[in-house]
Parts: C-alpha cells; structure tokens; sequence
C-alpha cells in the first residue's frame, strides 16, 4: 500500500510546483526610467535570493502579484506538508540512474523539437523557430493566442514528464490523467478526467465507447506489465490511449507525452512523430482505429518515430 501511497504524494507534489512555477509572487518592486515603470519581483528559491523582471508595470501585475503571494503561500504550506508525509513513509530523494538522467538530459535539449511535433500533430501551423520562440517567453504575430498557450501546455506537460520524482514512479493511469490535465489547461475544465460524453473523430466511421475508468485502469496495467520488450509496450500503449480516446480532448497530445514516460523511465531514447509524417500517421491511425493495419503502423512507428540513445 505504501508505494501507492508515495506515488500519489509525488503526483501531487510536481502538480503543486508546477502550479507554483506559473505564478507571480514575492516582492514587487517598480523600477522608473523616463515614462515608463517596469516591474520586478524579488523571493527567495531554495534558499537563495532571486530576481525576475516581469514586464511594464502596472495595476493589474500589483493585483496579480498580490493574488498569487497568498495562492503561492498556500501552495507552499500543502507542499510542506505532502514532504511531512513522505518522510514519514520513509521516502527517500535517490540518484537518478546515469541512463535515464541521460536521457531526461536529453529530452530536455530537444524539448523545442518535441513540442514542435505535437503542435503538427495537433494540427497548429507553426514552425521550430516559431515555437522555440513562444517556449522563451517570445510573441509570435502569425500564431493565435488559442495556439501559443496550447504550444505552452505541451512543454508544461513534457516539463512533469521530465521531473525525476514522476519519471521513477511506475505508470498507471495516474500519469495521463496528469498529462492530460496539463494539455488541456484552460481549455476544459474536465482535462484529466475520464470524459462521460460521446465523441467522434474526423476521418472514420469508428467511435469510441465511453470508457470505464476502473476499466482503464486494469486496461493501462496490463499493457504495463506484458512480458515484452518496454518499447513495445511504449508503442502498444501510445496506440491503446489513442484509440480509447479515454478523455474529452487531447488525446493524442497525451498518448504521445505519456508513452514518453515509460520510453524514457528505461533510458530508450524519445518517441515522437515527425512533423513532416504527420499526414501519412493519421492515415495509418484511422486503420488502426477501425481494426485494420496493426503491424503497418507499428512498423512505421519504430522506423520513423523513435530515437535511440
């Protein structure tokens, strides 16, 4: 019961500082220079003193300041209190094995090329350049707003992937409904929650069932614990969250990120789709989806999709 336990304590922990790192709070300070103001915020992290300019100054970055200082004050008090609990299970914070630090190091330089090939997935016309650009904080005048905060979730959902605490806890069920959640933040508000609504998709006949999430569950363990090769069991469970469709949006986005997960936790390299691919993947998924082509797209996704450390 307890490794459950922890795992939960962990997924709750890297969802608290992710909602943590999103938030502006400290110390503002307004800095005057000729006619404009501009605004800086001093706090400490991990013990040491930082400063982060935040943009022009104004009434609304005051009021937001002040709101996220007592959301980011709770949140630290949760925080302290899930790290009271994990002490208390006897958790320890251990040294990532050098294969798979090398890998997350790896994803990691390449994460701007990662969320580029989701955003083609998904179907936002952007470029490298471009999206490299957004991640950094950048404005894009071709790209809409709805796109650069989706191009935003992805690294948010990559970033909880990558932490060390999430990517030794085992998959479950847990970790896409976190995956999920990320992509579709401020999007629906149902993100990470097994949808109760029928759906469609553009292209085929096939329609998913609604899905059970106790169903899911066991569906997502015994794919996990096939005795095969992990990069099957990578790809079968890419295809298997794809297809099952099991949340209202985004799932594909998820598969791939979540896929990531179990690839990456056994130091194999990433998985992802080439953008230029894309078209050609969704002909092969829409046979997958209708029962037809298995070995085809398998095939594809292990030629094309995979890089190998």
């Amino acid at each position: 019961m307890e490794p459950i336990i922890i795992k939960n304590l962990l997924l709750q922990k890297k969802s608290l500082e992710e909602k943590l790192s999103g938030l502006l709070y400290g110390f503002l300070e307004k800095r005057e220079s000729k006619e404009k103001a501009y605004a800086y915020l001093h706090r400490r992290e991990d013990g040491i003193r930082v400063t982060r300019y935040i943009g022009e100054y104004s009434d609304i970055v005051a009021q937001t300041v002040v709101r996220d200082s007592v959301v980011a004050k709770d949140i630290k008090k949760q925080l302290r209190s899930i790290q009271k609990e994990l002490d208390k299970l006897g958790y320890k914070d251990e040294e990532l094995d050098e294969l798979i630090a090398r890998n997350i190091a790896y994803a990691r330089r390449h994460l701007g090329q990662s969320v580029f090939k989701l955003a083609a997935l998904e179907g936002i016309a952007t470029t490298l350049v471009d999206t490299e650009r957004i991640l950094e904080g950048g404005k894009v005048g071709e790209i809409n707003a709805t796109d650069a905060n989706k191009i935003i979730n992805l690294r948010r959902a990559w970033e909880f992937v990558l932490n060390k605490f999430v990517i030794t806890i085992p998959f479950s069920f847990n970790i896409v409904s976190e995956v999920n959640r990320l992509v579709e933040e401020g999007f629906h508000s149902l993100g990470g929650k097994v949808r109760s609504v029928p759906v469609t998709i553009g292209g085929t006949g096939y329609k998913p069932p609604l899905p059970i999430e106790s169903v899911v569950k066991e569906e997502i363990a015994e794919i996990v614990e096939r005795d095969c090769p992990v990069e099957d069991k990578a790809i079968c469970l890419m295809l298997y969250l794809m297809k099952r469709q099991i949340f209202i949006d985004g799932n594909k986005r998820s598969a791939v990120i979540a896929a990531n997960h179990l690839f990456i936790s056994y130091g194999l390299g990433l998985i992802s789709i080439p953008a230029e691919l894309t078209d050609h993947f969704k002909l092969l998924l829409v046979a997958h989806y209708e029962g037809r082509g298995q070995e085809d797209i398998i095939n594809f996704i292990k030629e094309y999709c995979i890089t190998r450390l």
